[in-house]
């Protein structure tokens, strides 16, 4: 198997799309949906310019239900296509994304007026540009149903220096539940179905909308905690739900999630230290297979 992939967004410089790539049927000979936009007379995936102050994933998200009306939920990173636009240096970032469902009586819009389902080979000669092709190519190099374990550290909470009392209190700030939002909106991505947290305020009140949203509950673990961090039960509980087959998502500390990312990663984030960082609301994606690490991918809110 491939190396896992490792890689950060978070470019400015360039003009920012994102979509996926969406499939069905058998992992071993899936289905790919592809869309015609009658401006351009042209066959692609679905994908669209960011938003402004939208997270990527968050925006692939929206531009597949917006142009296909399919339910999907998103499984490893793509490799990006770059090219000119308009003079203008264009990044799609891409994710291979499985469709669960499709909304009744879908209606097109101006961008899109037609959505095909096709076998790989079909598609690739459907499909008008030669750097979407080569995504299919991609999409193929890896297993393809894979389950998302995800770490995330707790977003901006002011001082530690100027709050009085008890630190596990400390809430996040006005910048820390934006960040917050940005990561209950990526969750709707991967649709998790066990949220984990360190009993601190300010990790739970990350995970809260995404849990209030859909009736969830946040399970809290103070081996988790800064003050209770437990090594070894931590890394139980990580392993527990790493084979547990279900999309989970922990949140911790800066202290305490290095550890459990590099450990998580088999040791495949090289030997930087700072590989293993995340920074405020920061967060990685480790994709899995039968039982086997195929990608990592990090992310800021």
């Amino acid at each position: 198997m491939s190396e896992p992939v490792v890689r950060s967004t978070g470019m400015t410089d360039v003009v920012r799309a994102a979509g996926a790539v969406v499939w069905r049927g058998d992992e071993a000979d899936p289905e790919v949906a592809l869309v015609h936009r009658p401006k351009y007379g042209d066959w692609s995936f679905p994908k669209g310019k960011l938003k402004s102050g939208e997270h990527v994933i968050a925006a692939a998200l929206r531009e597949v239900r917006e142009e296909t009306g399919l339910d999907v939920v998103f499984g490893r990173p793509l490799p990006p296509n770059h090219y000119l636009k308009d003079g203008r240096l264009k990044r799609v970032d891409y994710w291979a994304a499985r469709a669960v469902g499709v909304a009744e009586d879908f209606p097109f819009g101006d961008e899109v007026d037609e959505v095909v389902w096709l076998s790989l080979d079909e598609a690739r000669r459907r499909l008008t540009y030669e750097w979407d092709a080569g995504l299919l190519r991609s999409l193929t190099a890896l297993p393809l149903a894979t389950v998302p374990l995800i770490f995330v550290r707790h977003g901006l909470a002011g001082s530690r220096q100027e709050w009085k009392g008890d630190d596990d209190l400390r809430p996040l700030d006005e910048s820390g539940w934006a960040q917050s939002a940005a990561f209950t909106a990526v969750l709707g991505a991967y649709r998790p179905s066990a949220l984990v947290s360190s009993p601190s305020l300010r990790c739970v009140q990350m995970l809260k909308p995404y849990a209030d949203g859909l009736g969830m509950r946040v399970r809290e673990d103070r081996a988790l905690s800064e003050d209770g961090y437990d090594p070894r039960a931590a890394e139980r509980l990580v392993s527990e739900l790493a084979d547990s087959g279900e999309s989970s998502v922990v949140c911790s500390h800066g202290k305490v999630l290095p550890e459990l990312l590099a450990m998580s990663c088999e040791g495949r984030l090289g030997d930087d230290p700072a590989e293993a960082q995340l920074g405020k609301g920061a967060f990685a994606v480790l994709n899995r297979a039968a039982g086997r690490l195929v990608s990592v991918e990090r992310h800021i809110t």
